[in-house]
Parts: C-alpha cells; structure tokens; sequence
C-alpha cells in the first residue's frame, strides 16, 4: 500500500513538495499500548483502558494483548485479569537492574555478616537466572557463583523463587525452551514435579534448593516482590553446614531482607 499524503510544504528552492506520512496504524497502537502499560499502576491496567487508549473495540485490543503476550513484552495477571509490560523488556531495563543492584548491596552484605554465609541476588534474563551480585561468605569452604553467573531456572532457589511469582503457562514455556536436565540425582525433572514445588514455594512463601543445583550445596531464597523485575535474595552454603533444620529462619530473615527492597508491604511471619 503506497504511503498516505501528508500535507504540503516548500522545497528549499520555495516550490511546494509533498511530504509523505509512512505511519503504521498497528504500530502506533502497539505503542499506545507499551507506553499506557508503562505509565500504570503496579497492579497493572485494564483491558477497557488498553481500549480507549487505541481506540478500537475491546475485542481488536485484546486481540494485540494477546499477541503481545506471546511474544513476552506483556503479561496477564491470572486472578485480576489486569495486563503489565512482560519479561520481554526485562533486558530494556537496564537502569531498574542497576539502581536494584545498588539498593540490594547493603542489604546482601548485612546477611552475609548475620549468617556467615554467601548472599546473592539474581533475575531472570530470558530463561536462565543470572547472578546480579554476590556477598561471599568469609570462610575458606564456601558456596557461592560469580556476578555474572547464569543457572537454571528449575534446579536453584533463585529460580524458584522467581518462577513462583509467574504463571504455571509462562514457566511451562520457559521450561519447553530449556528443558529440566538433572544437574544431581536430587534434581526436579518433570514438569508437573516441578508445578508442585512451586505451589508450595507460593504457600510457604520462600523456596529451596536441597542440593538439586550442586549435590553438595544447600540455598533458600525468596522473591522480591513489587520491583517489576523478576528478582530474588538467597542464602547458599554447604549443605554440611547449613541442615534443612535452619532453612526457615533463613527464610524469614530473608523476607525481611527482601521487604527493604521491595515496594509491596511484606506481612509479618
């Protein structure tokens, strides 16, 4: 289809040339939609709003939604029905990654003082977690990645951790692209096996890795919550010397770890 025209304005000569309008109709109400989801509220906005702002019918903006979601840049909330930006913007935000970075340094360094033992932040980037930063335990034995680090999603904490705050359809895609390769004999390798670790990280409210990443290793971690990034705190040592026994005081000092950095209010245990 040739390009619309515009209007009519002068050459440098002072003839009037025709100036062409190459605008997308479909593109600019993809962008209508990026820019009112960016602008929204943390819990995220309506379909009748995504409606207004494209003007078009309920029906033709979910229609983009949807697309959008397959494609990650969107996500739909199971239980509000409200629509915010996806993990497809995830690498976008580098900026949001570095001031959590920032923010989270103290708080990583007074859990490894409180605990002795290696304190790590991580976010999901595509479909593996990557090690933000890491306050290493000051012991000679010690569990702990490097900053830059990537893991599975299904055999660390951090990844659970992170996965139980999406939908089971986006970790089951997530894990159609990576498949759930045994890291040790202890490591989760079905699907539905890994469903209902994750329903019990949502109901306890922490998630653990008891030597399913490295046999040796034990790691407790729980999500932060609020931060529109996919991120979460743990707390890794050597299962030697960290007994399951000690897991849920882990777990709580971490959730309040986590409330620091967090901007939704975090209940008390």
């Amino acid at each position: 289809m040739p390009p619309r025209r515009k209007r009519k304005k002068d050459s440098e000569d002072g003839s009037p040339t025709e100036e062409r309008d190459y605008t997308v109709r479909a593109v600019q109400r993809v962008c209508a939609i990026l820019n009112l989801l960016q602008e929204g509220v943390d819990g995220g906005v309506p379909l009748p709003a995504v409606a207004v702002a494209t003007g078009l019918p309920k029906s033709s903006a979910f229609r983009y939604l949807w697309t959008l979601e397959n494609h990650r840049y969107v996500e739909r909330n199971p239980e509000t029905g409200l629509f915010q930006l996806g993990l497809g913007f995830v690498g976008m935000q580098s900026q949001h990654v570095e001031v959590l970075r920032e923010r989270a340094r103290p708080v990583l360094e007074r859990l490894r003082d409180d605990h002795d033992e290696s304190a790590n932040l991580g976010i999901l980037d595509g479909d593996t977690v990557i090690y933000l930063d890491i306050v290493e335990s000051r012991r000679t034995v010690r569990l702990a990645a490097s900053r830059g680090d990537r893991d599975p999603l299904h055999s660390t904490a951090l990844g659970k951790a992170i996965a139980g705050q999406l939908t089971d359809d986006r970790v089951r895609e997530l894990l159609d692209q990576t498949g759930l390769v045994a890291r040790t004999p202890n490591t989760i390798t079905t699907v539905g096996g890994y469903l209902d670790e994750l329903a019990k990280v949502r109901r306890v409210g922490y998630a653990v890795d008891n030597g399913e990443n490295e046999l040796d290793g034990r790691c407790v971690a729980v999500p932060i919550l609020g931060t529109r990034l996919p991120a979460a705190i743990s707390l890794s040592a050597p299962a030697a010397r960290f007994p399951i026994q000690a897991v849920e005081p882990a777990a709580k000092a971490l959730r309040k770890a986590a409330a620091q950095l967090s901007t939704t209010p975090v209940p008390d245990d």
